[in-house]
């Protein structure tokens, strides 16, 4: 009997770049983010073309058991005083869990349980995050140069942006050259 050696897709881990296998690519631009950014004028006044994150993932199958597999590279960049971003989001089933991996850059990943109480922690290079069931999560780009993080989830996670129409419960800015973590007072 003649073994076949199947080749997986690959990622390159300086780089986070995926290739190997077919590819679902999506750009996020700054028009697509409205109400992410607490300075709405300055928003308002940036080009709406900005790419602010690219997210790149394998296709994969879709189902109970099955996960997804994906890099997101977030640009550096400023809206007033307030990093780049991604949206954040709530997994649509909230018991769902995923793992992030720092491949590049420097940043943090914001998380928030159901009660709104926030905490921050630093991603770089090698760094894992585990983010537990019921928790929101959204990535923020403190550095100079692209932040690519590697992401792993169940593919019936879903994504639930609408839980956070009011927004997270801290807002990251830079002050005085240094990064800052603002509480956002709501009401």
């Amino acid at each position: 009997m003649k073994s076949v050696i199947y080749q997986p897709p690959y990622m390159n881990w300086a780089s986070g770049a995926l290739r190997g296998a077919p590819l679902i690519c999506k750009t996020t631009h700054l028009s697509d983010l409205p109400s992410v950014f607490a300075n709405d004028i300055a928003w308002r006044q940036s080009d709406p073309r900005q790419p602010v994150y690219r997210v790149e993932m394998f296709e994969s199958p879709s189902g109970e058991g099955y996960l997804y597999t994906g890099v997101t590279h977030l640009h550096p960049g400023l809206i007033g005083d307030e990093y780049f971003m991604t949206r954040g989001h709530f997994h649509a089933r909230r018991e769902q869990g995923e793992i992030y991996f720092g491949l590049c850059g420097e940043g943090l990943l914001l998380l928030q349980d159901k009660q709104g109480k926030a905490r921050l922690e630093q991603v770089s290079t090698g760094s894992v995050h585990i983010i537990p069931g019921f928790t929101a999560h959204r990535l923020i780009n403190t550095g100079n140069g692209v932040l690519s993080a590697l992401a792993v989830w169940p593919s019936l996670a879903g994504h639930d942006y609408a839980a956070l129409a009011q927004g997270f419960a801290l807002r990251v800015v830079e002050q005085g050259g240094q990064v800052q973590a603002k509480e956002v007072q709501n009401g």
